[in-house]
């Protein structure tokens, strides 16, 4: 035997208010789905299970009552028609879940829970960031997935852009993640494509172009021979000339390099952010610096460099965490650095990726970059690559303006 009915709990809040629920029993057990709202006692009518009219909101307040256990009597039903042996446990985790399935954090926490268990942890860190910043915009720990509205999204992208100061770059990552919560939604059927708030007329995310700058040959000339007294400094150095030898690799790509990848006067290397291979002829340059780190190889399979020596290698969050120190630290005196020489650009780890595509320009066939930034598609490395290829416009201007 079940029934389902509105109660009024008799344990208050700090304000003396009382909290409005559904009870559900069966077979002469009960459970308790808080609706949220609160009254005085004097309020309640117990014989009718109803919020008395002398209540300002009594009309609203029996209307939720009464829209809560609808929901939970068909539910009930469901679970029921199910498995009939089904406890009251069972049927409110079922409600719950379907309340909670309609809110938009809740289907965040699905998208992290996926990103999880793709290793993407640092893509975890950021995104949850994000996801502070838009619940602190929209006061509630709960939002529901019909009431964001394109409307909400401009006023959200007009906060990031003017009080937050945020870039117009960074706003579309917002967007973006925004977007991929709801696709999830409308995906699981949580929400009806017809609140969808993106597409024409609506919300649409555009990427902006962001301008890409790298050291010339003269700036690098100036860091491969800088006089430096400090071992930290030289090792940030070490690591940032590493990059910029094989193509720009990444970082943690580099941190990750061990002495058994060295094979025949070649690296060959798995890329961590694609999973590609990569096989690049060793520069004469890379000899000396390598040759620094050999005192401390304990083995053919050691690291060459150590910030990776004490990492758990089956621990990817841990492995970020270091990569994420290193860097931050490597920054910091890549910048001092850049101060001692006069480079006035803002050096960086990620700027030697850029240097080499400075560089290289359009000097070297497209084909080629494409295999050495091992991207998938040559569309991309056009793309990267026309931010650091001048040749053509310059001859343009100079065209017109030599008279």
């Amino acid at each position: 035997m079940s029934s389902i009915s509105a109660t009024l709990r008799k344990k208050p809040n700090k304000q003396g208010l009382f909290p409005l629920a559904v009870r559900i029993t069966k077979n002469r057990k009960s459970t308790f789905l808080y609706i949220g709202q609160y009254i005085e006692e004097k309020y309640w009518d117990a014989q009718n299970k109803r919020v008395k009219k002398s209540h300002s909101n009594s009309v609203r307040l029996n209307n939720l009552i009464a829209k809560k256990i609808s929901e939970a009597n068909d539910t009930l039903l469901e679970v029921v028609a199910e498995n009939k042996k089904a406890s009251v446990k069972n049927i409110k985790t079922k409600i719950t879940l379907e309340e909670r399935s309609n809110d938009f954090f809740f289907v965040s926490e699905i998208h992290l829970e996926n990103l999880k268990g793709r290793n993407k942890f640092h893509q975890i860190k950021t995104e949850k960031g994000r996801l502070k910043v838009f619940k602190q915009f929209i006061k509630s720990d709960k939002f529901l997935l019909e009431d964001l509205t394109s409307t909400l999204l401009k006023k959200f992208q007009s906060h990031l852009l003017l009080t937050r100061k945020i870039s117009q770059r960074t706003v579309v990552n917002y967007l973006i993640l925004i977007r991929t919560v709801y696709n999830i939604a409308i995906t699981q059927n949580f929400v009806d494509r017809k609140f969808y708030p993106f597409g024409k007329g609506k919300i649409q995310i555009k990427i902006p172009e962001t301008e890409k700058i790298g050291l010339n040959e003269k700036e690098i000339l100036l860091l491969e021979n800088i006089k430096l007294e400090s071992a930290a400094q030289r090792h940030a150095i070490n690591i940032w000339l590493t990059s910029f030898y094989f193509a720009g690799i990444r970082i943690g790509d580099v941190l990750q390099l061990k002495w058994s990848d060295f094979v025949d006067g070649r690296l060959h290397y798995r890329m961590n952010k694609n999973q590609k291979l990569v096989a690049l002829k060793i520069p004469e340059k890379v000899i000396p610096i390598l040759e620094q780190y050999k005192s401390s190889q304990k083995g053919k399979n050691d690291f060459v460099f150590p910030e990776m020596k004490k990492a758990n290698m089956k621990d990817a969050n841990d492995v970020l965490t270091k990569t994420q120190t290193a860097t931050r630290k490597f920054n910091r005196h890549l910048k001092n650095m850049a101060k001692t020489v006069g480079i006035d650009k803002n050096l960086s780890c990620h700027l030697a990726r850029h240097s080499f595509a400075s560089i290289a320009g359009d000097s070297i066939n497209i084909q080629i970059l494409q295999k050495l930034y091992r991207h998938s598609s040559i569309t991309t490395t056009i793309n990267y690559q026309a931010n650091f290829v001048h040749k053509d416009f310059d001859e343009a201007l100079d065209s017109v303006l030599n008279f």
